[in-house]
């Protein structure tokens, strides 16, 4: 995957409060034993901890601004996000959001963005308080993507993926594809509190998968508002095999087998491996959002 070179990044769609303290330190969600749960139940690539009823805290324990806001320094140009993992989250958060916006206004909608925040160790959010154990979510209450760039490391680490730039930005446009739903109103959906493989929590999660496949079928072909010109150039067979390879490495049955020994598809968060790779390739192959209706 690359980047235009000549293209600017646009840094306000992206909060670095890595390093940061966060005032009242309520955050409830702990690493080791903790966070293993809290990835076995499947908040991984999910939506915000207060779903789990792992965390306590509220908006007050909203994260502070931090000397170390590296970003809006380093991120310029796409020639940055060539080269460095914040700055293609930037250029990633970029795209994603110039798809999104353009395909809402096509469909006589109204776009809100939604920021994404990199922080390191534990953060504060409407949703409560959580760890970096926790995995990328999406906070509904305050509707803003969340996100510890050390995740990446473990999702080849821990959970066997390939890894690559398209694996990271994969992650980050499920995010959205949940910021979509909340926009649509169908991300409450998943609130009923039920797991299991038909569940509506899985549903949910297929569903952000496939808006994810939407945007990068489109993602070379999307201009972006600064310049008109695509912000990705290249999107190789090689990249989608890296999404493909991080989807199936979350799904539900790999994360249960290596964490538990066993497979409960019972209390099935976000879908088995096969329905994970499917889902995005529908929307890869498409690039219909009508396609993506997971919930028939």
């Amino acid at each position: 995957m690359q980047f235009d070179d000549d293209a600017d990044l646009d840094t306000s769609e992206v909060q670095d409060v890595r390093g940061s303290r966060i005032p009242g330190g309520k955050a409830t969600v702990g690493g080791g034993i903790a966070g293993l749960l809290a990835l076995i139940l499947g908040l991984l690539f999910g939506v915000g901890p207060d779903q789990l009823g792992l965390s306590s805290g509220g908006p007050d324990t909203a994260p502070t601004a931090s000397s170390a806001a590296q970003v809006e320094q380093s991120c310029r140009t796409g020639q940055d996000a060539n080269t460095r993992d914040d700055c293609r989250t930037v250029a990633v958060v970029n795209s994603v959001q110039d798809y999104w916006g353009q395909e809402f206004r096509r469909r006589q909608g109204t776009y809100t963005p939604s920021r994404t925040v990199l922080f390191s160790d534990r953060i504060g959010t409407a949703c409560g308080s959580a760890t970096s154990a926790v995995g990328p979510f999406y906070c509904p209450g305050d509707r803003q993507v969340y996100l510890d760039l050390g995740f990446f490391d473990e999702l080849r680490t821990k959970f066997g993926s390939g890894g690559g730039p398209f694996a990271q930005a994969y992650v980050v446009a499920h995010e959205y594809g949940h910021h979509v739903q909340d926009l649509m109103g169908t991300l409450s959906r998943s609130q009923d509190g039920r797991t299991g493989a038909n569940s509506n929590a899985v549903r949910v999660e297929l569903q952000a998968d496939c808006y994810a496949g939407v945007w990068a079928h489109h993602a070379t072909a999307t201009p972006d508002e600064s310049t008109g010109r695509p912000l990705i150039t290249s999107l190789t067979q090689a990249d989608v095999r890296d999404g493909l390879d991080a989807a199936a490495a979350v799904g539900d049955d790999r994360i249960q087998e290596k964490f538990q020994g066993r497979v409960t598809p019972e209390s099935w968060t976000h879908g088995s491996a096969a329905q994970r790779r499917q889902w995005f390739t529908t929307g890869f192959r498409s690039g219909d959002m009508a396609d993506c209706n997971t919930f028939r």
